[in-house]
């Protein structure tokens, strides 16, 4: 009978953090009610439209890029080198595929990106963090990006964003040269 008592205080542990989880929800609507906050334009990414498979003795994975890494199909979050998703000005939402190799080497190819809106606007520095503050949103940028287009604060570029997406990070274009 000892696995009969293990299953009902399990039971009763979920059952537990199921109210505490509930509970938690309301008390953080009441504190964003009373302060007049909205924290539901985090964005959430969606990867049930996302593949995964094989290929001969590759591993192939599609995925969406979310800033410094990807979330693929599989839910998993695997790294992006800085320097690809700088020089290939990825986007945010922006879908590719990452094929695993079976010796574990690792080819990305962007196969859909996302439309696209250019915006014109100066580079700034919040603590460690470059940013552009563009159509009354701030994006973050790439530290990566700015050392590879040698992007210096004040400095005015053009910068990449999702056309009908929220997003938190801006891909650089172009600096913008000053007359």
């Amino acid at each position: 009978m000892k696995n009969k008592k293990t299953i009902i205080a399990i039971r009763d542990f979920i059952i537990s953090a199921e109210k505490s989880i509930k509970n938690a929800k309301k008390l953080l609507k009441d504190v964003l009610e009373e302060n007049n906050l909205d924290i539901s334009t985090e964005v959430e990414l969606d990867t049930s439209w996302l593949n995964s498979y094989a290929s001969d003795d590759s591993k192939i994975i599609e995925w969406v890029f979310t800033w410094e890494e990807m979330l693929g199909a599989d839910n998993n979050k695997y790294p992006v080198p800085a320097n690809y998703s700088s020089k290939s000005k990825l986007v945010q939402w922006d879908k590719l595929k990452l094929t695993i190799a079976a010796n574990g080497k690792m080819l990305y190819k962007q196969i859909a990106p996302i439309d696209r809106v250019y915006i014109a606007w100066l580079v700034t520095k919040e603590k460690d963090k470059y940013q552009v503050v563009a159509e009354w949103s701030t994006y973050d940028l790439l530290t990566a990006a700015v050392t590879h287009f040698k992007v210096n604060i004040w400095d005015s570029i053009t910068v990449i964003i999702p056309e009908w997406k929220q997003a938190t990070f801006a891909a650089i274009d172009a600096i913008i040269p000053s007359e």
